[in-house]
């Protein structure tokens, strides 16, 4: 059986978050498969352009946008922005987010509000305008692994990705038969900010297959979803089998 690969030439996408990390891997393999990419970003304008001149290399038009997804209303502004620069949309991919440590003992409400709005609410902005438009279209969603676990550290996050989590269930119901909604939930694939490698080496023996993944994992996934006309509402775990034990990261 030949592995599926869509046929995206000509079409647009807006993928949040697209300045660094996984945002821009994905915004980079849909450029080369001939996708326009509205390239989103908060606050770092100059990888953003790096990002979206790697776009326009590759030969589809990248167009660069800022939004404050914290803010009420941007994530629906934004989607008008992107299809006011690239025309309709085909594809959305909901990637940015914030990653907060915060435990029950010290969750504040502010705390909660900004995660549940950045992770979750937004989405579900940027959806709705997405879907608006009144056309086919596929949006995926970047979640987290420890969907299945209880991250301690990062309450608000935990709680937020759970409510993404539940939102992409819900699009996928509401916009069918017109829009497939599916997510992807990396695992080991980067080491946060601040960390290298060896931070991914360490914790290599905590997944069944006892290694850790690359970007490429995420945008094979992501690009398997859009060639794949009968999925929606799913859920792929990029992480080595580790969501199957109880304790996320040992």
């Amino acid at each position: 059986m030949t592995e599926p690969r869509p046929n995206l030439a000509g079409k647009s996408a807006l993928v949040t978050g697209a300045s660094d990390r996984l945002g821009r891997a994905i915004a980079l393999a849909l450029a080369a498969h001939g996708v326009a990419v509205a390239v989103h970003y908060h606050s770092d304008a100059s990888a953003a352009a790096a990002t979206a001149d790697q776009v326009r290399a590759a030969g589809p038009r990248a167009a660069l946008i800022q939004a404050d997804l914290a803010q009420p209303g941007q994530g629906a502004d934004l989607v008008a922005r992107a299809i006011a620069a690239l025309g309709p949309l085909d594809i959305l991919i909901n990637n940015a987010s914030i990653f907060p440590e915060s435990t029950l003992a010290d969750l504040s409400a502010a705390a909660l509000a900004e995660a549940m709005q950045i992770n979750a609410f937004s989405l579900l902005e940027t959806s709705r305008a997405f879907a608006a438009q009144g056309r086919p279209g596929d949006i995926i969603n970047l979640l987290d692994a420890r969907l299945d676990d209880y991250d301690r550290q990062h309450v608000a996050y935990h709680l937020s990705k759970r409510a993404a989590h539940a939102l992409t269930a819900m699009c996928a119901l509401d916009y069918a038969p017109t829009i497939r909604v599916n997510s992807v939930a990396p695992g080991l694939i980067l080491p946060p900010e601040g960390h290298d490698q060896s931070w991914l080496q360490n914790l290599a023996h905590t997944a069944p297959l006892q290694t850790f993944g690359s970007p490429r994992d995420i945008t094979d996934a992501v690009l398997f979803l859009l060639a794949a006309p009968f999925v929606t509402g799913q859920l792929l775990f990029i992480d080595g089998g580790r969501h199957l034990r109880g304790n996320f990261y040992g």
